[in-house]
């Protein structure tokens, strides 16, 4: 899409934006606000919030998952009496208002206040932003304050050392340029055309995401319980999720094929990972994510401490997530390579198999198998959501029922064109959607700042 500058520009005295048509003027966040002292407010409370003060129903609030850029998300609601909401009437948002979220990810991201209620209440992390309707549109504001470079800008006045935190009087500094009313609504109209388009393409993306990675896992699972000859007699394997498998394969437990499992070390180590084969790396739980082995995911064993040799990788091992996220906790993949220098860590085992019973390759494909993937997350344990562990039994005790060596090999080579075809499209359609994401941030940082004149187009 091609479309024409304004006429006439000026300096806009900030040097991210540059110029800026000639009739536009700048101004602070704060100047947006209606009059009245409640109309740019943080949240009273945060997240300590006491469980006896929640209700099955009454006022929602407003907490940071609910504001993504742009989406006032209503997923996971909490709500508050009433009552509650009429002692924090100073914190009501109303539709139509703008909140505003103060921790990343990414810092001061906006939402206008959906009208599914009459009132919501924000919390501590959260900024109420009530728009001067005379003066401004707040789908414009909306699309200035999530722009990138505003984005970049509140991250260099946040703070913060896990998590970055703007402050409410940074935000009301926050620069922001006026034009007139009609003039606001006809950007933020163009781009709600457009980004619209850009959204529906991206969705489109998402979707073939999903179906790559369904048929992804419906051919591994397929190969690696039933086999490639699909004229194979078949028997019933004893086992309810395993269902038939070809009746000449062994069902055996896991603890069958393994002559050895151990976990690693997690000594401090440095933030990032070995420039050279010749320096010592501890391996994160994230290089098995996949079910693909990635010898970069590491950290550098700082110089005063002595390496464990023994806990070295070779060619052959199988390495399997001990603790992570519940969908990613017994995760599996293979070295396919000696890394006699990346040590293994705490979080992770290590599985030496008889390989004239079963190949590595073979086991780490079946421990991504649907069946295989409900055991593990049945049998995971833990206090918090983002970390969950399955200790060594839950791998041993799992069935499996395991062909002949050479169908083995003949198994996982399919298996590996096969998955390599998929992966090959699914890292396209990611590509197309990093693409049309930037194309989308462009598209509304020239908007915004006045680099495109879509008043015509509209």
């Amino acid at each position: 899409m091609s479309l024409p500058r304004y006429p006439e520009y000026k300096d806009s005295g900030i040097a991210w934006i540059g110029e800026v048509p000639s009739h536009w003027t700048r101004r602070m966040l704060l100047d947006t606000a209606r009059s009245g002292r409640n109309a740019f407010v943080d949240g009273p409370f945060g997240s300590d919030l006491k469980s006896e003060e929640y209700a099955d129903d009454g006022v929602p609030l407003i907490q940071l998952n609910n504001v993504a850029i742009g989406k006032h998300d209503l997923t996971n609601l909490k709500f508050i009496p009433e009552k509650k909401a009429d002692e924090l009437a100073r914190h009501n948002a109303m539709p139509g208002d703008i909140v505003i979220a103060k921790m990343a990810a990414p810092v001061a991201r906006a939402a206008i206040v959906r009208s599914d209620f009459e009132k919501f209440v924000i919390v501590a992390d959260c900024v109420k932003l009530s728009v001067d309707a005379a003066q401004w549109n707040a789908n414009f504001l909306q699309y200035w304050i999530n722009s990138s470079g505003v984005n970049a800008v509140a991250e260099t006045l946040s703070a913060g050392i896990t998590r970055l935190r703007i402050n409410l009087g940074s935000l009301k500094k926050l620069p922001v340029f006026h034009t007139l009313l009609p003039e606001q609504t006809a950007i933020a109209t163009f781009l709600d055309r457009e980004t619209g388009k850009i959204d529906a393409l991206i969705a489109e993306q998402e979707k073939l995401l999903a179906l790559l990675a369904e048929k992804r896992q419906a051919t591994i699972s397929h190969a690696v319980t039933k086999g490639l000859n699909p004229d194979a007699p078949m028997k019933d394997s004893g086992v309810a999720w395993l269902g038939e498998v070809p009746e000449y394969w062994n069902v055996l437990r896991v603890k069958n094929l393994v002559a050895s499992m151990e976990q690693g070390w997690s000594p401090q180590c440095e933030g990032f990972p070995v420039q050279s084969e010749d320096e010592w790396g501890v391996l994160k739980v994230g290089c098995v994510n996949g079910g693909v082995f990635r010898p970069d995911e590491n950290k550098t064993l700082p110089p005063e401490l002595a390496p464990l040799p023994e806990l070295g990788l070779a060619c052959g091992d199988l390495l399997i997530s001990r603790a992570n996220t519940r969908d990613l906790v017994g995760s599996a993949a293979v070295a396919l390579s000696d890394y006699p220098r990346l040590m293994l860590c705490d979080k992770l085992y290590r599985l030496r198999l008889y390989t004239d019973v079963c190949a590595p390759p073979f086991l780490a494909f079946y421990l991504g198998t649907p069946g295989v993937r409900g055991q593990i997350e049945l049998a995971a344990t833990g206090a918090s959501r983002s970390m969950l562990n399955i200790a060594q039994s839950t791998i041993l005790e799992l069935n499996i029922a395991v062909p002949p060596a050479g169908e083995q090999a003949a198994i996982t080579a399919v298996l590996d064109i096969e998955t390599a075809k998929l992966d090959a499209l699914r890292n396209e359609s990611e590509r197309s959607i990093a693409l049309l994401k930037e194309r989308r941030s462009a598209l509304i940082a020239a908007a915004v700042t006045g680099q495109i004149d879509v008043r015509e187009s509209v």
